[in-house]
């Protein structure tokens, strides 16, 4: 295989992000493993989408949008609330937070400092995994809200950057359709995160079918399953160091930048379902009037 598309296959699976060194090392070798034993496909990649599978992301789309859309009240009210709180986080803020490595940590932070102002239980949850049999090791942070109703306790995900744990190398057309009906960030029942990642696991499968790639084992359900069932540990606030100017304008530009995208991300897709909404209201209007104006007219 060629190796432009070695290192593409490794930026774009992966994320370009692990997060610690030991756990970027697993996957390193995994990959080179993966590679050296001929099963990162043929010379000649496409990136077209054929009959069949058309047909099966088509509905796996389906199954998609019904994910999204059989939410409860509190689903939806956590999930307007935390749009709103990452939409009003400014670039003070997240320079308010120490890191050493910010890689998106400042972000959760300032979200979890406004969630608990606004009386929600929530925290910084760290994970992190060893590699077992075919599934690399890894970590991961996310938020979780405790919340306590009619005598039980339920845990509710929030990630702030759902997409790309599924963005992957060579994509064909209907798999980015696909991933673009993922939230841009997950507010939710772990329980409804978990009914997206079979179905995303099937698209990727799907559409690295199409260009004779396998599954690579990183992209596995039992590893996305890792990152939000490993054992965790809640922080409500970033364990600081001591950094020099230098490094704190460096890691803050980082976290600016992708702060600056999530909330362009998020504006756009706030917009979309609006205008879908309103699209939705003006055709069930124009029915409930013709089917008024039909009734009339039979007497």
């Amino acid at each position: 295989m060629d190796r432009g598309v070695c290192s593409d296959m490794w930026l774009v699976m992966t994320g370009g992000r692990i997060g610690s060194h030991e756990s970027e090392h697993d996957l390193a070798v995994m990959v080179s493993d993966f590679l050296e034993d001929g099963s990162g496909g043929a010379d000649s990649l496409c990136s077209s989408d054929s009959d069949s599978g058309f047909s099966d992301l088509a509905h796996l789309a389906d199954t998609i949008t019904y994910c999204r859309q059989s939410t409860d009240q509190y689903e939806r009210n956590l999930i307007s609330v935390v749009q709103s709180l990452l939409l009003a986080i400014s670039m003070a803020d997240l320079k308010s937070i120490p890191s050493v490595d910010c890689n998106a940590c400042c972000i959760r932070f300032s979200l979890v400092k406004l969630l608990r102002l606004s009386g929600y239980d929530a925290a910084v949850c760290s994970t992190k995994w060893h590699s077992r049999g075919k599934v690399p090791g890894g970590d991961h942070e996310y938020i979780d809200i405790a919340h306590t109703g009619r005598g039980k306790t339920d845990r509710f995900i929030i990630d702030i950057d759902f997409r790309s744990h599924f963005e992957i190398a060579r994509a064909i057309d209907s798999y980015d359709r696909i991933l673009n009906t993922l939230p841009i960030v997950y507010a939710g029942s772990l329980a409804k995160l978990e009914q997206y990642l079979p179905v995303m696991v099937e698209a990727a499968r799907t559409s690295l079918k199409q260009n004779s790639m396998p599954l690579p084992p990183w992209r596995s359900l039992a590893y996305l399953q890792a990152k939000w069932r490993s054992p965790y540990q809640r922080k409500f606030t970033s364990e600081g160091h001591d950094l020099s100017s230098n490094n704190v304008s460096s890691d803050h530009k980082r976290c600016c930048g992708h702060l600056k995208r999530l909330q362009s991300l998020l504006q756009s897709e706030i917009e979309v379902e609006r205008t879908s909404k309103h699209r939705n209201n003006d055709t069930m209007k124009l029915k409930f009037d013709w089917g008024r104006h039909s009734s009339f007219r039979t007497f």
